[in-house]
């Protein structure tokens, strides 16, 4: 096992804006007090994070190298939130690196937590409508530059209604255009939708019933200290569990099933 013990914040690029303020504050302390974890970014990750919205800690590229490079199969990943596409691009990047032929897999409703439907943002004349619009057309702009090589298949759902498609194995859209039919193993589950504990454990539970033995999770903002509660339950949880083990800490988790 790799372990770093650095508390850098991932504030994550995906459905949580409404606690961006908060996250933005307790990243920016986090690098003022600790050392940063292992970093393995490059020119293009530097220059792909300074247009992609969202925010990359680069503890989780790391984890996401490590397990791309150590996939176990040419089962898809999964990704559960995708927010503006950054770590979707990362993921894609890592995947040409290392000649990974994997089909990448992505959930996201674009339905954002605080936001009140009909609401505005904030004090300004702009409506949740539109800014959740704005955000699913970023998205589609920045995958078609950054991942144009190889798209992702991105289905617009809630990541329950998603699984309960995979089980189904039914046939969806997705939002590049065309159908992608759903169900089967999986070899790599990125884990960062809505970070209450029920949600992070039903997410959890849905990507172990299909990953592969020898498949990878990364939880993010699961890292000990300054992670968010919900998900820091459920990465002790697994560690509890005698069918995972710990592969990093950088500061968040990547585990491998066995």
């Amino acid at each position: 096992m790799t372990e770093v013990t650095s508390k850098s914040a991932d504030l994550a690029h995906s459905q949580r804006p409404g606690r961006l303020d908060s996250m933005r504050r307790l990243y920016h302390k986090a690098l003022l007090a600790i050392k940063p974890p292992i970093d393995i970014t490059d020119e293009y990750i530097t220059w792909l994070c300074n247009i992609n919205a969202g925010i990359l800690v680069p503890g989780n590229l790391y984890c996401m190298d490590y397990a791309i490079r150590s996939l176990p199969s040419q089962a898809p990943i999964l990704e559960i939130g995708s927010f503006c596409g950054l770590s979707t691009n990362v993921i894609t990047y890592l995947k040409d690196t290392h000649a990974a032929r994997n089909a990448l897999i992505t959930c996201e409703p674009w339905k954002f937590e605080g936001a009140r439907e009909g609401a505005n943002v904030g004090a300004s004349q702009i409506t949740q409508a539109e800014y959740h619009q704005y955000a699913r057309e970023s998205f589609l702009r920045n995958t078609r530059l950054f991942s144009r090589q190889a798209l992702p298949y991105t289905v617009e759902m809630l990541s329950d209604d998603f699984f309960q498609a995979w089980s189904e194995q039914r046939e969806v859209e997705h939002v590049h255009g065309g159908q992608i039919q759903l169900g089967g193993p999986l070899s790599f589950c990125y884990i960062d939708g809505n970070h209450a504990y029920g949600q992070v454990h039903r997410d959890f539970e849905n990507c172990d019933a299909y990953l592969e033995s020898g498949g990878f999770i990364l939880l993010d903002d699961s890292a000990d200290g300054w992670g968010w509660e919900g998900v820091r339950r459920v990465a002790a949880e697994v560690r509890r569990r005698i069918d995972y083990e710990l592969v990093i800490k950088n500061p968040n988790y990547l585990f491998r099933k066995k």
